[in-house]
């Protein structure tokens, strides 16, 4: 069984088709980018898939039930804009995690946060906007999920901080999940990419692993992409 199959998704908003035909599996033990422009529906099927919107045909499966209470479970999500209260400290955000989901696991979190030489009595709001994307990424990544979903995770941080923020997904996803990255920084995420999917205008235009990819077609990822789109 899958991790994850999308199956004939469209989904519209009003007269506007967002997603088009959508059909994607995703195996287990993949690092994968979701790769396109941005406005090309990526966070509309990232947000399909957490459940937080409903196709308009089509349905989202995740280990062979569709999404809902049972999925989220087993999803941990970072998405694009933060939903973090800025005036809790870190160890209250920690309790809350602890609280509310029952995989969080609060001594890894710890653990990332001391090797970030992080005070955890500070305030978020007190923090640079780069330290505040490592907080969130070390709560997403300390849930033993089967499936991480990271919706932009380098976007407005500097290049020290996107590289911590790729060593902290590779060295600590749970053995056996998948991670999702969706990004339009390509050449910063490559390296540690399994699969990559590509997407514009809401359509997927190829879902392939990125060695054969890079064999192919005798280039990088970064610029496979930006011959497809023209960039």
């Amino acid at each position: 069984m899958e991790l994850l199959e999308c199956v004939n998704i469209n989904k519209s908003f009003g007269n506007k088709n967002v997603l088009k035909d959508v059909n994607l599996t995703i195996s287990r033990g993949r690092i994968i980018g979701l790769l396109g422009k941005n406005g090309t529906g990526k966070t509309t099927l990232i947000k399909l898939i957490n459940d937080l919107l409903t196709p308009t045909t089509g349905k989202v499966l995740v280990n062979g039930e569709e999404v809902g209470i049972e999925s989220k479970k087993i999803i941990s999500y970072l998405p694009e804009r933060t939903y973090l209260d800025k005036s809790m400290t870190v160890d209250k955000v920690i309790e809350f995690f602890e609280d509310f989901y029952a995989n969080f696991d609060p001594k890894k979190a710890r653990q990332l946060f001391k090797d970030l030489d992080l005070d955890t009595t500070q305030k978020l709001s007190k923090m640079s906007k780069g330290m505040q994307e490592k907080v969130q990424l070390v709560l997403v990544m300390s849930r033993k999920a089967d499936l991480y979903i990271l919706d932009e995770p380098l976007g407005g941080v500097d290049p020290a901080t996107r590289d911590y923020i790729l060593d902290t997904i590779l060295t600590n996803f749970n053995e056996g999940a998948s991670v999702i990255i969706s990004t339009h920084l390509i050449s910063d995420i490559e390296r540690i990419l399994d699969e990559v999917i590509f997407i514009d205008k809401g359509k997927i235009l190829l879902q392939s692993d990125s060695d054969e990819l890079r064999r192919k077609e005798n280039s990088s990822i970064d610029e496979i992409f930006r011959r497809m789109f023209k960039c």
